[in-house]
């Protein structure tokens, strides 16, 4: 399920690209699938296990490059351990809310990408988000450990790039099936795995996600610039 278009961020044959906040590596296999050589980086050190896994068996299917998975690294977001113009790309996805300093962040990105270069940041969209806030305080922090610590409006999201010297583009929203599954697991509990209606809604996602079905891709597509569960914007760094 990727949130980032390629073709926006403009990758290409043979780019380094930095996928922050990789998680389990989604964006991270697709940019190497596209040719880009990828450094994943998160926090947690067995989602990177994971990742490392998974790019060996791609390399060793013939899916990737075998330069396709540079490294992995495990790090702070505000304090890269890259220098200054590293990486071609960048996509930080579904991270900037995790991080109580999320200006340090975006100084720390703008640092390690090129003049010239492009980045993708992707955080979860105002309405959907601020639906599961009034439904469930369990649902962000404090109650959650390294949960969601704001709620972005696309405004406030393109000021603090432009702060941190990117210049924002285009933009849209992702996954608007996705929004009433949450909405759901809030009102029931975020931690209630019993409901009927939470386990049914998340059988019909990954039914959607595995077949995709045209008259889902169509709905999505359709309710996704505002029911969209994802907010997805683009931006450069300036050339010097």
């Amino acid at each position: 399920m990727l949130t980032v278009r390629y073709d926006w961020l403009g990758l290409q044959d043979g780019d380094l690209l930095l996928d922050l906040g990789c998680g389990f590596g989604r964006h991270a296999f697709e940019a190497a699938r596209h040719g880009a050589k990828v450094v994943a980086s998160d926090h947690a050190h067995d989602e990177l296990v994971s990742v490392r896994a998974t790019f060996g068996a791609m390399a060793e299917a013939g899916e990737v490059k075998e330069e396709g998975c540079t490294g992995t690294v495990r790090g702070d977001g505000t304090r890269l351990p890259f220098a200054d113009g590293a990486f071609d790309r960048i996509i930080a996805s579904e991270v900037l809310e995790h991080i109580p300093h999320d200006a340090d962040a975006l100084a720390e990105l703008s640092r390690v990408l090129r003049p010239g270069g492009t980045i993708a940041v992707t955080v979860p969209s105002w309405l959907p988000e601020r639906i599961c806030w009034l439904l469930s305080d369990e649902y962000h922090a404090p109650f959650v450990e390294g949960g969601h610590v704001r709620i972005y409006s696309e405004p406030e999201l393109r000021a603090a790039m432009r702060t941190a010297g990117l210049l924002p583009g285009r933009s849209h929203h992702a996954h608007a099936l996705h929004s009433p599954y949450w909405w759901l697991r809030c009102a029931v509990g975020p931690a209630n795995e019993k409901s009927r209606a939470v386990r049914a809604y998340r059988r019909f996602l990954e039914w959607d996600i595995v077949a995709a079905p045209r008259s889902t891709r169509l709905a999505d597509r359709l309710l996704n610039p505002v029911l969209g569960k994802s907010l997805v914007v683009y931006a450069r760094k300036e050339r010097a």
